[in-house]
């Protein structure tokens, strides 16, 4: 109980000394032709910036008392199923890797873990409010019919962050790990550390949680008018090359098949933003062509 009291009080004191007042004030207007009116946004105090923050403190501190050594070791499955393959019956003495195990450095890494994983799975847990801020925040650029989409916007980040995230865990981080594991040996044997195994986790899950918002990114710029399908699909060859150096970028390991399983996800994800923007594009031109026969 002394612990879970002293991580509240630390947390509630970031809280008090890292978010001051209102920070900045932003403007958001439109192009004249959008014919909107500006949106004044405060992002810090008691808006935008403090809002998304306390509420992701706060959640990870709920978290991070109760439930942070279940997350751990949910985190680490990826790493230990791997490592159980090289262990136990039918494996030769001198190939088997022992029992899994993770290790730590420093006497205070334990600690820090614990509050890492309360602060970014309250993250997790509180991205559809995040996800809701934001569209709020770009909302005062939009016209009436297309603010209210905001709340669906929302919900879709959130769903499809999170079901990057997963796919991430599930599909990408065992290959990534019995390529990285492959170099244990004889006489050389992986002891990995509690910190560099939970960052290189979290850094994979959160890039695979960007990418996998990529239709709901370019449905919003074909909504206002700033992409359209004709245009994808003659960036798409281009794309496809893209993709795998954004693969190859992302993913720590030299492997193709941790690469190969970033690409892949994306050049999926555009196709399905050109069939998501052609149908906008389409609705678009078929509303501005009524006009013009009206006018007529």
């Amino acid at each position: 109980m002394n612990f879970e009291l002293f991580s509240a009080f630390l947390l509630i004191t970031l809280v008090l000394v890292l978010v001051p007042g209102p920070i900045v004030t932003l403007v958001v207007s439109t192009a004249a032709t959008r014919g909107t009116r500006a949106g004044l946004i405060t992002v810090g105090g008691s808006t935008l910036g403090n809002a998304v923050l306390i509420t992701c403190i706060a959640l990870g501190l709920s978290i991070v008392i109760r439930y942070a050594a279940e997350i751990f070791e949910w985190l680490r499955g990826p790493l230990f199923d791997i490592w159980n393959q090289h262990t136990g019956k039918g494996i030769p003495p001198a190939e088997d890797w022992g029992p899994p195990k993770l290790i730590y450095t420093g006497l205070t890494q334990p600690f820090w873990v614990d509050m890492s994983i309360g602060m970014w799975a309250g993250i997790f847990v509180a991205s559809p409010f995040m996800f809701y801020q934001l569209w709020r925040f770009i909302a005062p650029g939009l016209y009436k019919r297309e603010r209210r989409t905001t709340v669906a916007f929302a919900c879709f980040s959130a769903v499809f962050f999170v079901c990057g995230a997963l796919f991430c865990f599930y599909f990408a981080l065992p290959k990534l790990y019995d390529f990285l594991l492959s170099y244990n040996t004889e006489g050389l044997k992986s002891l990995p550390n509690i910190q560099e195994y939970l960052d290189l986790t979290r850094d994979m899950m959160l890039a695979f949680g960007a990418i996998f918002e990529l239709p709901l990114l370019i449905y919003f710029l074909a909504m206002v008018g700033l992409v359209t399908h004709r245009g994808l699909w003659k960036f798409s060859r281009w794309f496809i090359v893209l993709a795998f150096i954004i693969g190859a970028i992302l993913t720590p390991g030299p492997d193709v098949v941790s690469q190969f399983m970033m690409a892949t996800p994306m050049i999926v994800l555009y196709n399905i933003s050109i069939l998501l923007a052609w149908r906008v594009t389409k609705k678009r031109e078929a509303k501005a062509a009524a006009l013009e026969h009206s006018g007529d």
